[in-house]
């Protein structure tokens, strides 16, 4: 089975990508965001207590934060909540009361940044497996949306990213969240990703083991 990183090599701009599995170690999770613009590249992961959000490298050179800034992964009951987006603070308030993750995606659209209207994707995962979710723009404005769950197999995961590849307005993420091979070793399965990220427009990757995370920052270099 190919790796995400065999599916992604050669793509100029997946956009901001999600993967989710399982090794022979243990659970494997990835959230990897590019940037075409100053703007978008302007950005590296934090990490604060298991929670990882987005925020600017160069506060002088911020300019609109509302659709990059953000809280990307929250752990969630031995699991975690990862999203493109602010939709990660609305999983976790509605999964706080009691609600599942597809009611919390049922409250919120595609991302307003027209032409392109970016998808958002979200994915949550726990003990038995993961669900992964990608609200889209259909041909008639309205918010198409899916969720898939799958249980955890070793060796297995699934990709899904925003964009199916560079382009002006940027296409939209078709078809299923694609089957990968997930490497045993952590350190493999997060140079798999980052290596193959194109090299102009990648900016920065997340990636967490059951007993480590790591963080590869275009600004910054990488951090344990």
């Amino acid at each position: 089975m190919k790796t995400a990183g065999d599916l992604l090599r050669g793509n100029a701009y997946p956009g901001r990508g999600i993967v989710a599995g399982m090794s022979a170690n243990g659970v494997y999770c990835a959230y990897f965001i590019m940037g075409r613009s100053e703007n978008s590249r302007n950005r590296v992961f934090v990490e604060k207590d298991g929670a990882v959000s987005t925020q600017p490298f160069n506060a002088s050179l911020a300019a609109d934060p509302s659709l990059i800034i953000y809280n990307a992964v929250k752990p969630w009951s031995g699991g975690l909540i990862i999203t493109n987006g602010d939709q990660t603070d609305t999983i976790e308030e509605f999964l706080k009361q009691g609600k599942p993750f597809e009611l919390a995606l049922e409250t919120r659209d595609y991302e307003p940044d027209a032409p392109h209207f970016t998808p958002r994707v979200s994915a949550l995962t726990d003990t038995n497996g993961y669900k992964i979710s990608i609200l889209r723009r259909g041909a008639g404005g309205e918010t198409e949306r899916a969720v898939r769950s799958y249980g955890f197999k070793i060796g297995e995961g699934r990709l899904i990213h925003t964009y199916v590849t560079d382009g002006d307005p940027l296409p939209s993420f078709a078809g299923e969240p694609k089957p990968v091979g997930i490497h045993d070793d952590f350190e493999a399965f997060t140079r798999d990703i980052w290596d193959n990220l194109d090299a102009d427009n990648r900016v920065s990757l997340y990636t967490r083991s059951a007993g480590a995370s790591r963080i590869i920052n275009r600004h910054g270099g990488a951090e344990t």
